[in-house]
């Protein structure tokens, strides 16, 4: 079956808000982590974050959604709405089911949650907003977005970590060859809340440095964890028939994906990952030669940094691929990184530069990386993006330039008017 297109692109992270914003940041390498804001970190052991600040998303929504809705639920709303103008979409216009929605989600609304929980114990059941009911779940977002769209074809939300972007986006093209003419899919995601970030700290994985250039390294030998952040991206998957039926412009194709889990611990059985990679290739029809870049998951611990260099080396070689990830500008946004790195990926179609990964300055020889530090302009035509979930998940997806490749315009008024290509 013909692989569904990417029309549209709704981009919000910690460097940069809207698709422009975050892509002229990205080729910078701006960094977007820095010491939480969000609540005074001062007691905790891990005190940065990515954070999407300067934006304020009340000022994109009615004043009814921000009582009922969490903070990441009011950015889902926002990136939603920039995915469909870029992709000059009414779903008004369009047949009453022939639009659904699937997002992932790691956490719900834990901010909302914890608000409210604060308001139970310390004033009384009667200081609980009747939103709770709804706004802490994790198929809020999925459910507001659909709302708020008039998206009734089919709508569902998937809870795999950091893999769930990516699984959500597979889904999406599930629905896209069940029938479903458009599917808006992706996540954005992060819960920057106390109650939150305790759980967080239980795994130890979080990164205790203070310094937001030192503090997350993946495959560099200083690795010492990840910096968690917010943001993440939606994006319109389309029936190519839909997509020229309506002279829609395609930032790409979604030409494969594949998932698997890790065995269980003590088993001696390899980890999952590479077992993805070969399964989203052979998905796709794509030789390994075929791949122009991989977007790491890049956990920023040596043990899973080892497992991804080994899973990558094993399919394409020693240095086979060049390899990036620049979440390590933004921090880790959950189930959000993999479809941002999958926007990112079609920004790099249209520029034809790898974007970077900053702050490693010792890689680890061993990994056999190509490991791309400094924005980097080749031909660009297929890239993979690989994402990890802690308890074992494991998603790559595989995605293409559009037949005719090329700068990528926008629709006037939307959030990314204008493409700057990089000097």
């Amino acid at each position: 079956m013909r692989s569904p297109a990417l029309t549209g692109m709704g981009v919000l992270a910690p460097n940069g808000a809207g698709r422009q914003a975050y892509w002229d940041a990205t080729l910078r390498g701006e960094n977007g982590i820095g010491r939480i804001t969000r609540f005074d970190p001062a007691s905790y052991p891990a005190r940065l974050a990515g954070q999407i600040g300067g934006f304020d998303a009340s000022a994109e929504l009615p004043n009814r959604l921000i009582p009922q809705t969490d903070e990441v639920t009011r950015l889902s709303l926002v990136a939603a709405g920039w995915a469909l103008a870029d992709a000059a979409l009414d779903p008004a216009a369009l047949p009453e089911y022939a639009m659904g929605v699937v997002t992932a989600n790691t956490a719900g609304g834990f901010e909302f949650g914890q608000r409210e929980l604060e308001n139970l114990w310390s004033k009384g059941s009667g200081h609980v907003s009747a939103y709770q009911s709804f706004a802490w779940f994790y198929a809020v977002n999925t459910g507001q977005v659909s709302i708020r769209h008039g998206l009734r074809g089919p709508g569902s939300v998937v809870v795999a970590d950091g893999a769930g972007g990516l699984d959500a986006l597979a889904q999406a093209r599930r629905m896209i060859r069940n029938g479903t003419p458009l599917v808006l899919g992706g996540a954005v995601d992060g819960s920057l809340c106390p109650w939150s970030w305790t759980a967080q700290l239980t795994g130890g994985r979080l990164s205790t440095l203070d310094d937001p250039a030192d503090a997350y390294l993946p495959f560099d030998a200083r690795a010492c964890g990840h910096v968690l952040g917010e943001g993440g991206a939606l994006l319109v998957v389309e029936d190519q028939d839909s997509a020229r039926a309506r002279g829609a412009r395609v930032h790409g194709l979604l030409d494969g994906c594949a998932s698997t889990f890790d065995p269980r611990p003590g088993t001696g059985r390899p980890p999952g990952l590479e077992r993805a990679v070969r399964r989203a290739l052979e998905d796709a029809a794509w030789d390994p030669a075929d791949v122009d870049v991989v977007f790491a998951d890049a956990a920023g611990s040596p043990g899973p940094d080892r497992e991804e260099a080994d899973a990558l080396a094993a399919v394409f070689g020693p240095h086979g691929v060049p390899v990036t990830a620049p979440k390590t500008m933004t921090g880790r946004l959950a189930a959000g990184s993999g479809p941002l790195d999958v926007a990112t990926a079609l920004l790099s179609f249209a520029d034809q530069v790898i974007p970077p990964t900053v702050h490693v300055r010792e890689p680890v020889h061993a990994y056999r990386l190509d490991l791309v530090t400094a924005p980097r302009r080749v031909p660009l035509r297929r890239a993979m993006v690989l994402g990890r979930g802690h308890g074992g998940f494991n998603s790559v997806v595989a995605v293409s330039a559009p037949p005719e490749a090329g700068p990528v315009p926008s629709p006037p008024g939307t959030p990314a008017a204008r493409t700057t290509r990089a000097a």
